[in-house]
């Protein structure tokens, strides 16, 4: 196994992992690009002019692009957050070229056919509709919009009905072209991979990209809040976060453990007390959402209406519990836990490839694996309460949707929390 990373003349960054007990190679094109990065009127054209990529080039239709890959046993498909696109593939490794060649010919050389323009809204508002339908989807994005009231990073990735409605084709093309240039891009492969093969295709394959553009964003700012939306069915689903930590910060690693211990997994104790102790919840749990220059810690739940109040109360006794009372024991399974993910990720060809570009989009280069553990195993108790108590000291978002009768005002659950 080895990593290597070049940059082109007009700034593409290349890199590659290299796994030579494979026979596929996973390959993508990441973009320092999503929603974070629109204006208002324009939020969900990130989200759209990734699908319409798809969608036909000048040299093959939207059905083409489908076939070629999948006439070799491969699979191509793409992806949009508030802060980056991901487009990507992964099939066996003598199919390499193919693969950087569809990718490259998708990003540079789509059409945005008008007809095909008008299905794909139609397709993306279903999309919008699905997910305001779905109870969990749509209070975490009420959740998000709290947290970061009238700011890009606060509005849902895939935009609102209405703005996708009315997004022009001119508008799509000059976003892409505002946006979509060399230095702001990384193509990473993971497998059976060469590395001076994958700069030669790149060579090839992307050297037209310009290579000035302009990628800068709002900075954010968390502000916390609250969001109910009644809504007639069956359960309440809860929201309560507070402000985090950005991905590069030194305390990363620590809020990770603090994650796991709080409500990672079986053994934690949101888990065990709400679930286990108390039959409160059937589903609990704890995570973070980490930017470039801020982040969220955050405790999803969903229970019936007249558990909420029991539930809440729950909530806040553990929240106090945890800045105050850490074990050394727990620290050691939850580093466990993340280390054990690490490298288990190790495995798959595409969360390398995904990694390393991430990696290189936050640090600037690859992380060494025994860098990660060291970090994650320097992690301890007295970390994790002092880190707890900045985290949960601070101005709370709490978003609930569904039977709302026992759900505290922002007010008392703020006071309650302390």
């Amino acid at each position: 196994m080895s990593i290597n990373t070049s940059v082109m003349s007009n700034g593409l960054r290349v890199a590659s992992d290299s796994m030579d007990t494979v026979e596929t190679v996973s390959v993508g094109l990441w973009i320092e690009v999503g929603s974070r990065h629109e204006s208002a009127e324009v939020n969900g054209v990130t989200h759209l002019l990734e699908h319409m990529a798809f969608k036909g080039t000048e040299r093959r239709d939207a059905r083409a692009i489908a076939e070629e890959i999948e006439a070799v046993g491969g699979h191509l498909n793409a992806y949009t957050t508030r802060e980056s696109t991901a487009y990507y593939a992964k099939m066996l490794k003598d199919d390499l070229e193919l693969a950087v060649d569809i990718i490259a010919d998708i990003v540079q050389n789509s059409i945005f056919d008008p007809q095909e323009l008008i299905r794909e809204r139609a397709v993306i508002i279903q999309e919008i509709n699905q997910a305001q339908d779905t109870p969990d989807d749509a209070v975490f994005d009420n959740f998000q919009a709290g947290a970061y009231p009238n700011q890009a990073l606060g509005r849902p990735v895939m935009g609102s009905v209405r703005l996708i409605h009315d997004l022009s084709r001119e508008a799509i093309i000059e976003y892409m072209q505002d946006h979509y240039n060399a230095p702001g891009m990384i193509l990473a492969a993971a497998g059976h991979v060469e590395h001076d093969q994958l700069l030669a295709l790149a060579e090839s394959a992307f050297s037209n990209l310009p290579s000035r553009g302009e990628n800068s964003h709002p900075s954010s700012r968390y502000v916390g809040g609250e969001s109910r939306e009644e809504r007639e069915i069956e359960q309440a689903h809860l929201l309560l976060g507070f402000e985090g930590l950005a991905i590069d910060r030194p305390d990363f690693y620590t809020l990770s453990v603090l994650s796991s211990l709080f409500g990672g997994g079986m053994s934690s104790r949101l888990f065990q007390e709400a679930r286990e102790n108390h039959g409160l919840v059937y589903n609990i749990y704890s995570f973070l959402s980490c930017y470039m220059d801020g982040g969220l810690f955050g405790i999803y739940a969903n229970t019936g209406e007249k558990e909420v109040e029991a539930l809440m109360s729950l909530l806040c006794r553990e929240i106090e519990k945890v800045q105050r009372d850490v074990t050394s024991e727990e620290v050691n399974r939850s580093c466990a836990q993340l280390k054990a993910s690490i490298l288990m990720s190790l495995e798959s060809t595409f969360a390398r490839c995904e990694q390393l570009a991430r990696q290189i989009m936050v640090f600037g280069r690859p992380l060494p694996i025994a860098e990660i553990v060291e970090k994650v195993e320097a992690v301890d108790a007295a970390a994790v309460m002092r880190l707890a108590g900045r985290i949960f000291g601070g101005t709370p978002t709490q978003a609930a949707l569904g039977p709302l009768s026992g759900v505290k005002s922002y007010d008392k659950m703020t006071e309650k929390l302390g």
